[in-house]
């Protein structure tokens, strides 16, 4: 069972009630306030308590041993999720990325914590040469995020992303594993 302790936050596997708690998050809590931030733009259509277990499930290693998600725990609660999946693993290209659902731990430094250690250990359990990160440019929390973990913006597609009648950047983000070895997980905060 995988378990990252931080100073704020845990990563870890998700038990069944995680799941029934992220299931919350994402489906039943009625303010919705995260995906005012997680790619607005992408509608995501309803699923059923058990078609989420199921797809969480079945897209559950992104390789042997490594998970594609991980839950974040902070005071003792399910507060978001850090993930990864391919975009094309022909060429070792995964994409990463993190939510904070519950909006009291925004701008308290959990993410910051929790994504640098996710980034942390997809470098420490595999021979990945690159991470990457896609998000909006006006994710600007997400784009704060990525720098303070070393992430570079690498591309950045002019009015791309459209969020309530108003065009945003595409943006992507991305950290070579010799970067990542120079600051060795700390935070450039």
């Amino acid at each position: 069972m995988i378990e990252i302790e931080g100073k704020k936050t845990i990563l870890r596997e998700a038990s069944a009630e995680d799941i029934d708690e992220i299931y919350y998050w994402k489906f039943e809590e009625e303010e919705q306030a995260s995906r005012d931030w997680n790619g607005p733009y992408i509608p995501e259509p309803q699923a059923t308590k058990e078609e989420f277990y199921e797809s969480w499930e079945q897209l559950y290693y992104i390789m042997e041993g490594v998970p594609s998600s991980l839950i974040i725990e902070a005071e003792k609660k399910v507060i978001g999720t850090v993930g990864a999946y391919w975009i094309d693993p022909n060429t070792d290209w995964l994409e990463t990325g993190i939510v904070i659902y519950d909006k009291h731990f925004w701008n308290g430094g959990y993410g910051t914590e929790a994504y640098q250690h996710w980034i942390d250990y997809l470098f420490e359990a595999t021979g990945l040469h690159r991470l990457g990160m896609s998000t909006w440019s006006g994710n600007t929390r997400m784009i704060h995020v990525g720098e303070k973990t070393g992430m570079k913006e690498e591309a950045r597609v002019r009015e791309a992303r459209k969020v309530d009648g108003e065009f945003f950047d595409a943006v992507k983000m991305g950290i070579m594993r010799s970067e990542w070895e120079k600051t060795r997980g700390k935070s450039t905060s």
